[in-house]
């Protein structure tokens, strides 16, 4: 199998197991004014997927306007519609690095203004990195919330 594939497959295993006590009534919990809230974390790390699918393999590069992104990510309220973006996102990550050819993930990605000239197989590592990221700022919300997040390695 796809190593790539293996590596964005664990890693959404990771953040759903990571991410898996909160329910609906934490949508809105950030802790200070400001913040993301959990719904909005979640949210954005689907919208970040979705940037790194399209910056890998769309050919435009990476779109960089973050204002834009936030603006976005700011309109989520629901836990459900974030979890569902994300799991559309996952799959479409999971997708098209899956169907891509070894001689395609060898290539630099076209228009590249972000990756240095990576090939865009190595690209996806920063999807997982990212990922990883807010999976442990979401432990912490979680904590604040008086919850205990799922081991997610297991």
């Amino acid at each position: 199998m796809n190593p790539i594939v293996i590596s964005l497959n664990n890693s959404k295993a990771y953040f759903d197991r990571g991410t898996d006590c909160f329910a609906e009534a934490d949508s809105e919990f950030a802790p200070q004014p400001g913040l993301y809230t959990v719904a909005q974390h979640v949210a954005h790390t689907a919208q970040t997927v979705d940037w790194f699918v399209e910056g890998v393999f769309g050919g435009k590069g990476f779109d960089m306007d973050f204002a834009k992104h936030d603006a976005a990510i700011r309109q989520v309220k629901s836990l459900a519609e974030a979890r569902a973006w994300w799991e559309r996102s996952m799959k479409r990550a999971v997708d098209t690095w899956g169907a891509a050819s070894n001689e395609d993930l060898a290539k630099p990605i076209e228009n590249d203004n972000l990756m240095g000239g990576a090939p865009k197989g190595a690209a996806a590592q920063g999807l997982v990195d990212h990922t990883a990221h807010h999976r442990g700022a979401l432990a912490v919300y979680a904590r604040l919330v008086g919850k205990t997040p799922s081991m997610p390695y297991m």
